[in-house]
């Protein structure tokens, strides 16, 4: 039998002499939150690029043409995507050798960096062709280190879950990433809700990325406050720490690595294109008020992550393969409606509802998925495993989301085409669930 399959029996017998002890209810939920709060504030400081891509457009690419210089705005949203693998090799390392704790904490302080050296950028008009390049460079440096956040959160907290609990414990991770979207939106509307269209252009882009440098100072003190988890502590007292997690993983559980990539593409693909491309589409092919946008997805976004602790109580009680499934089939069932709604209407309320819809699916889809992951690889190199698998799923289906949906558009002249991009990464999304066996009874390879 291959190394990277296991059955049933070694992964589900009883812990025996000298076995770790499970997590208490207190520490895990210590550790879901930690976890939660650092991937929001991670996720707002990545996130409020996508916001800001209308108004980033046409300062860092000036053009003739608007569509182009959005085009090559969510091309730099991209670029960052190309990053992701590389974090995720280096802080599935740090994380695998030196402990989880420490990964997460670099993660977030260099994420925070970054994004306030973003928001002191020169625009073309001052810089010249410097300022682009510049864009490119720091959206890379956030790529890389968003490349080992949400492995290491999801890691972190299903290592700390009560038994049978990592569903629910884990979708904190999902509400934070989700809703870094929101707050980002949120964020974005205050500014442009007290400033002048010239004042946005002129300043006001500025401060929602500034801000990320206080938020990821919250985090940081949040973070440094934890302990490592019982099952790193365990595996470094045993010396199971490896010298290469990379080379383990890819030469051990290349078939888990891959599942994981299938699911992070079906995820990320249709997830993304409510996250960053549906607000970019409304105010500019639309034409919609860009607060009004803003605050709709705000709000739709937040409600939607309202109903991922319900997520998580599903894929504990019937498991992860029959709540991953539900959601790609429902993605293939209102992926085209969501689209029509959007081009048909003039309401903001009903904007707001299409948001709360399409996101609460992508609930579906992202809750089991995290604690999925963790269970397809044993501690020596799960850090590892879960942000490798991730982040090449994610730079080939999540960062080119929104510029797929609006070429496909600018290319078609039909709106309604990204929906046919939602169709193929869910049934991307179908196949490699009907791969999988079911885990989420069972305890955490070892």
């Amino acid at each position: 039998m291959p190394i990277w399959e296991h059955t049933v029996s070694e992964t589900t017998s009883p812990p025996g002499p000298g076995a770790d002890a499970p997590p208490s209810t207190v520490s895990a939920r210590r550790a879901a939150v930690a976890g939660g709060v650092g991937t929001l504030i991670e996720y707002y400081d990545f996130s409020v690029y996508a916001f800001l891509a209308v108004t980033l457009g046409p300062l860092f690419f000036p053009s003739d043409e608007p569509g182009v210089s959005i085009l090559l705005t969510l091309a730099v949203f991209g670029s960052a995507y190309v990053m992701r693998p590389i974090g995720g090799w280096f802080f599935g390392r740090l994380g695998d050798r030196r402990g989880r704790k420490h990964a997460l904490v670099v993660t977030v302080v260099t994420m925070g960096a970054f994004s306030g050296v973003l928001g002191l950028l020169p625009d073309f008009a001052t810089a010249g062709v410097l300022a682009p390049v510049l864009l490119v460079l720091v959206r890379l440096a956030q790529g890389f280190s968003a490349g080992g956040e949400i492995g290491g959160a999801a890691t972190y907290v299903a290592e700390s879950a009560p038994p049978g609990r990592r569903g629910l414990y884990g979708s904190l991770t999902p509400v934070g990433s989700t809703l870094g979207f929101s707050v980002a939106a949120a964020v974005v509307g205050l500014v442009t809700a007290f400033t002048t269209p010239e004042q946005m252009t002129a300043w006001g882009w500025r401060i929602p990325f500034l801000i990320a440098v206080p938020l990821a100072l919250v985090c940081l003190w949040v973070r440094v406050k934890l302990e490592d988890t019982a099952e790193f502590e365990s595996m470094a007292r045993r010396n199971e720490v490896v010298r290469s997690p990379l080379l383990s993983v890819v030469r051990e559980r290349p078939g888990a690595v891959l599942r994981v990539v299938g699911i992070a593409i079906a995820m990320n693909g249709t997830g993304y294109v409510g996250l960053t491309y549906f607000s970019t589409y409304l105010i500019g092919t639309e034409g919609f008020d860009p607060g009004s946008v803003y605050w709709a997805s705000a709000i739709g976004i937040a409600l939607a992550c309202a109903t991922y602790p319900l997520a998580g109580m599903l894929t504990d009680r019937f498991g992860r393969r029959p709540v991953l499934l539900s959601a790609y089939v429902l993605y293939l069932l209102i992926a085209w409606p969501a689209f029509a709604l959007l081009g048909a209407t003039s309401s903001i309320v009903v904007v707001t509802l299409v948001y709360v819809v399409y996101m609460a699916v992508n609930g579906l889809a992202q809750v089991p998925a995290f604690p999925q992951f963790t269970e397809l690889f044993p501690r020596r190199v799960r850090y590892t495993g879960v942000a490798l698998g991730f982040n090449i799923g994610t730079i080939l289906a999540g960062g080119t989301a929104p510029y797929v949906a609006a070429q496909l558009v600018q290319s078609t002249g039909d709106p309604m085409s990204p929906a046919f991009w939602v169709f193929g990464v869910a049934l991307v999304g179908i196949v490699t669930v009907l791969t999988l066996r079911e885990t989420g009874r069972e305890r955490l390879p070892v």
